[in-house]
């Protein structure tokens, strides 16, 4: 059996972040991501005034519930969504200031539109630069009292939680009636962790009402990643193998463990204990099809290994992949074609037929998530190279050495 330690979950770093930022004290986050996104957001708290201290694995955030220290501050939010998305978001609870934002080529081709709009509703005081809806964009902070929202969170579950985590710090609270809905589990992380910061939000179906109050510091413990951990997840079911990921057990609050499930569909053997979860296989693997909406981080990993299944594997209500980082589905498509498989795409599904992959470059379009991926197809086509393969900085910076050391082991 193999363990491997994977680094805190990107989702989770960068929520803590802003609910300590805006926590009355001092926040001590514990095993944080080390990462170029999760930098590059402390890297903007700390432009804007915040006091941020950060040791290899603690990181500790001096909040101001008042909003930030600076009135006048220009962050780059890099490729990092989280960063784009709630950086402003927080500003805007701001009594007063001037904020500018901008963002790598990547980022500013990400939609914005749904938040910066909704933020307008409110009477934020929000100018976009150049596009219409995207990066860069300009806040004249004023406060914000609150009130009611209708949102359609259908291209990006991070679109709710900013407005969410934004509720505590307005003058009256937030009520958001959410039309549409993707990735549903990572609002259920946003709602958990509130509740860790000293906030409560009562939801009933698709309606989200979040009282004014703000938040109290806290000690708060990063789990590991487990979008990352899919990786080595579908590592063992294809390779035929045993891993074990401590930190990600029953408790776990990310949606994305649930892509063992999915594994387990195609006939590997799944345990979850409370503080850690195992996969194990003999390499064989089912077709199958699967709507992968709530989970859908992890689509390449699906993808990648899919070749290899017994039948074909079908990925439905995916079509918030195509705005992501790139266009994932698209990116999928584009290399396992590269590689010899017959695959089949519509608007939000893929589906991959069987074959024998051979060895190509992977097209990464600078996407972390596609390089990991095939990774993991690596393992069964020796000769796989990449076009980027340094952009898991983004997230994982130490993949390829973590994930060199698993292959070792099996030889």
């Amino acid at each position: 059996m193999t363990v491997i330690h994977i680094p805190g979950s990107k989702s989770v770093t960068a929520r803590a972040l802003f609910l300590a930022a805006a926590a009355d004290g001092i926040t001590t986050l514990v095993r944080p991501l080390r990462s170029d996104d999760t930098e590059g957001f402390a890297e903007g708290l700390t432009r804007l005034g915040y006091a941020v201290t950060r040791e290899p694995d603690r990181w500790h955030i001096e909040g101001r519930p008042a909003g930030p220290a600076a009135t006048d501050a220009d962050v780059h939010c890099r490729d990092g969504a989280t960063t784009a998305r709630f950086l402003p978001t927080l500003v805007s609870a701001a009594a007063g200031g001037t904020y500018r934002f901008d963002a790598s080529a990547q980022m500013r081709r990400r939609p914005l539109a749904p938040l910066t709009g909704a933020l307008r509703t409110l009477g934020v005081d929000l100018r976009h630069d150049e596009a219409e809806g995207h990066h860069p964009l300009r806040i004249h902070a004023g406060g914000v009292r609150g009130g009611e929202l209708t949102l359609d969170a259908g291209e990006s579950s991070q679109y709710l939680t900013a407005l969410l985590m934004l509720g505590p710090l307005t003058a009256e609270g937030l009520r958001i009636e959410v039309t549409e809905l993707v990735s549903a589990p990572y609002i259920e992380i946003t709602l958990a962790m509130m509740r860790a910061f000293g906030a409560e939000v009562a939801r009933e179906g698709n309606t989200f009402t979040v009282p004014p109050g703000g938040y109290r510091a806290t000690a708060y413990g990063v789990e590991p990643d487990a979008s990352t951990a899919s990786y080595f997840f579908a590592a063992a079911a294809l390779s035929g193998r045993e891993v074990t990921v401590p930190g990600l057990g029953t408790g776990a609050l990310q949606g994305d463990l649930r892509f063992v499930d999915v594994l387990r569909r195609m006939g590997a053997e799944v345990r979850t204990t409370a503080d850690a979860t195992t996969v194990r296989s003999d390499g064989t693997l089912r077709g199958l099809t699967v709507n992968m909406r709530d989970i859908s981080d992890t689509m390449p990993t699906l993808a990648a290994i899919a070749p290899f299944a017994d039948a074909p594997v079908r990925i439905e209500d995916v079509a918030n992949t195509r705005v992501k980082e790139c266009d994932r589905l698209e990116a999928c498509a584009e290399n396992l074609r590269r590689m010899g498989i017959t695959v089949h795409t519509g608007h939000d599904w893929i589906e991959i037929h069987p074959g024998i992959p051979r060895p190509t470059e992977i097209a990464t379009h600078g996407d972390h998530r596609v390089v990991m991926s095939f990774a993991v197809a690596g393992l069964r086509t020796p000769g796989l190279t990449y076009d980027d393969p340094g952009c898991v900085r983004k997230t994982f910076p130490e993949f390829h050495e973590t994930f060199a050391g698993f292959a070792a082991e099996r030889k």
